[in-house]
């Protein structure tokens, strides 16, 4: 059984006010041309298809171009919805394009889709679980035993997957977008302060694969069964150095899993320089390079640039960003004193801040408030 993994596509996504749209199509194409290859007998499309809850239009003409291909080639689709994404607009006119072939995740209500493919090797099951906070398992299974006590994210997941109906002698294949501990993130993504959002894999032991989405680094997370493929392109300078790719999981009789990657080349790549004015405007330092590329450049001259970024751009059309690294800047950049900069999170900085109004630390009763609160925040603003 061959599956092509594919998430975050970001369709519409805007990077330092540049459009991505035509470098998104231009990838889709690549895409489908490694699929006409690869011939699978599926495609796990796991969530943030959207860059927002409401896309623009192109990213919507976009999408309904690349699913009807799919549709007209008789690949199987399996796709859920992520963070970015409005769950009930992904699952708009899921029942119809199932006939179709392609399988789009319903709005969560305590129970999840699963379809079945078929080899030499018997049946495998996809479970489809769309990007859930706890409030929404909370509503979900309100009534049952337990079901208010779910709060972390961790819960939340652990009681979706124990909610699936999963036949463990057979193969079985979630597609999912959650943040599993132990991932490498980058500035592209959106990630809760203080990790709140983020689950054990251990709670995906019963399946052979997970198909994940959320993080945009490719990455196995404990073993090749648990994988993010991340995105097909660049999305933040953060990324410059990755090779972006494709993700073929085969699965043979059950225990055997073969992970590959296949590599994607972009329309644009997204690149760093770093030099002084004369260094990066020299014709011999970009000549055979091109110049038509998503850039980040660092001038290291102690004078500003008149019009540095306008003049670049003569060069570079693509300049996003224009930073200095010089005397003056590391001086600005300097921190006074010599306290450690901490990692905290949410709560134990309102501790802080409490301690310092009210010249007492919390007691368990506010300590407990504070908790559920910022909780309840984050479940509405991830």
């Amino acid at each position: 059984m061959k599956l092509i993994h594919l998430s975050d596509l970001h369709l519409g996504k805007r990077v330092n006010e540049f459009s991505m749209i035509e470098d998104q199509k231009y990838i889709l194409n690549q895409i489908l041309g490694i699929i006409d290859e690869e011939a699978p007998d599926g495609v796990l499309l796991a969530g943030d298809i959207y860059d927002r809850p409401v896309p623009s239009a192109e990213a919507v003409q976009l999408l309904d171009s690349f699913l009807t291909r799919l549709a007209k080639r008789k690949i199987p689709v399996y796709a859920i919805s992520g963070n970015h994404d409005s769950a009930e607009r992904i699952a708009f006119g899921s029942h119809i394009m199932s006939s179709s072939g392609i399988c789009m995740s319903p709005v969560y209500d305590g129970k999840t889709e699963k379809y079945c493919l078929m080899d030499s090797y018997g049946e495998v099951w996809i479970h489809l679980l769309p990007f859930i906070r706890p409030a929404v398992v909370r509503h979900a299974l309100q009534g049952e035993e337990g079901a208010e006590e779910i709060r972390s994210y961790q819960e939340a997941v652990q009681a979706a997957v124990e909610h699936m109906d999963i036949d463990t002698e057979k193969r079985n294949v979630l597609v999912a977008h959650q943040f599993a501990v132990g991932a490498m993130s980058c500035d592209s993504e959106e990630i809760a302060v203080g990790g709140i959002d983020q689950i054990e894999v251990s709670v995906f032991q019963d399946f052979d694969y997970v198909a994940l989405g959320h993080i945009h680094s490719p990455q196995n997370v404990g073993s090749n069964q648990i994988r993010y493929c991340g995105t097909p392109l660049k999305y933040s300078f953060s990324e410059a150095g990755q090779q972006k790719s494709v993700t073929v999981a085969e699965l043979f009789e059950k225990g055997d899993l073969e992970v590959r990657e296949i590599p994607l080349k972009p329309f644009r790549d997204m690149r760093k320089l770093k030099g002084t004015y004369m260094e990066i405007t020299s014709l011999a330092n970009y000549q055979d390079t091109n110049t038509e590329d998503y850039m980040q450049i660092t001038l290291t001259d102690e004078e500003d640039i008149v019009d540095g970024m306008q003049k670049l751009r003569a060069i570079y059309p693509n300049l996003m960003r224009l930073e200095y690294d010089n005397r003056r800047t590391r001086e600005n950049q300097e921190i006074s004193g010599t306290e450690t900069v901490e990692k905290k999170s949410e709560l134990e900085y309102f501790q802080e801040f409490f301690e310092l109004q009210n010249n007492q630390p919390m007691n368990e009763e506010q300590r407990k408030f504070s908790e559920d609160l910022i909780r309840k925040i984050q479940e509405v603003s991830i």
